[in-house]
């Protein structure tokens, strides 16, 4: 709670990346819905991703008005989920809320999970119904919200993107933890506590184009796949011993039946395929192998969760507390 008031704070997270065309909407939209939501506190805490046009000039100007704002801005593009960790890091509140800067995502169910978080609820979470986007995107987003469901060790909801309240507890379990490729729905869904989830209908972008390309969705699925599962591993496991232990029966018939005298024809082809499908099974469980490595291996180097080049009326001393701290370049 805001030691200065007896207002319960929200702090609202906003991952930014050459948005200057939708940060003053955005700023506005949080502002009355908070004129509606007298009785709290708030702060906003916009996250830049080192964007290259005049986005972060226009949240310095917001910010040098309205002390509520807050900018952190990289010192180069870590990505969509670092930058949400970072807001959540930051965060003073008594709870956060991560807003997308489009909009897509509708500011008016703000009060609804301000209610259910009065309720008792630690981490309200949006469920898109639908959305506006291409056939085949939805249609891939299904598909990966299945696997990742089937593959899981943890109970993640499916259709459930960063639009979420999370209370102070969940913030404050967030600063002992370091991830070098965070997948935070997974992360904060199975932390446990009690989590509701409430449907909504995403809206289309009204401005600017999405910075989240074909690549980053995929890129986003591995990472929620390989940080929630070992199944992947247990799978190569279990396909090399299937086929080891098929190979092993094979050439106990092939031994039988030369010494019962069968005449077996020359096999060019198959012994080729077999060859090959053997060489191919060895790249993919390589390949699955290797991802793991390498997320064992960018863990271990314990590299700082972020580089902050600029502060705008941020507290430069809360990045020193973390476990995962977030380095701050002095000027």
């Amino acid at each position: 709670m805001n030691e200065l008031s007896s207002k319960k704070m929200i702090s609202y997270i906003v991952p930014v990346y050459n948005e200057e065309d939708n940060v003053n909407p955005l700023y506005e939209a949080v502002i009355d819905i908070m004129d509606y939501l007298h009785n709290y506190d708030f702060e906003i805490i916009f996250t830049d991703n080192r964007s290259t046009d005049g986005t972060f000039g226009l949240l310095e100007s917001i910010a040098n008005k309205d002390k509520r704002v807050k900018v952190i801005r990289f010192s180069r593009n870590y990505g969509y989920q670092k930058s949400i960790f970072t807001g959540y890091l930051h965060a003073s509140g008594d709870c956060a809320i991560q807003l997308d800067c489009d909009l897509q995502d509708p500011i008016a169910l703000v009060p609804v999970f301000i209610d259910y978080w009065e309720k008792g609820n630690q981490v309200v979470y949006g469920i898109r119904r639908s959305r506006k986007e291409s056939w085949w995107i939805n249609n891939i987003r299904k598909v990966f919200y299945w696997m990742i469901d089937r593959l899981s060790e943890d109970q993640l909801p499916r259709d459930a993107g960063d639009f979420r309240l999370v209370d102070r507890k969940i913030l404050d379990e967030l600063k002992n933890i370091h991830d070098e490729q965070p997948y935070l729905r997974g992360t904060i869904s199975s932390m446990g506590f009690k989590q509701i989830g409430i449907p909504y209908d995403r809206d289309e972008r009204l401005r600017g184009e999405s910075k989240f390309s074909f690549s980053q969705l995929i890129r986003l699925a591995f990472d929620g796949i390989l940080n929630h599962s070992l199944v992947p591993l247990r799978l190569a496991s279990y396909i090399g011993l299937s086929v080891s232990v098929a190979t092993f029966i094979g050439l106990l018939i092939y031994f039988v039946g030369k010494l019962l005298g069968a005449d077996w024809p020359a096999g060019f082809a198959t012994t080729t395929i077999l060859i090959l499908m053997s060489l191919s099974l060895n790249a993919l469980f390589l390949g699955i192998i290797g991802e793991y490595l390498g997320r064992i291996y960018q863990q271990v180097k314990k590299k700082p969760l972020t580089i902050v080049d600029n502060k705008i009326n941020c507290d430069e001393e809360l990045a020193v507390e973390q476990s995962n701290p977030i380095r701050f370049v002095a000027k």
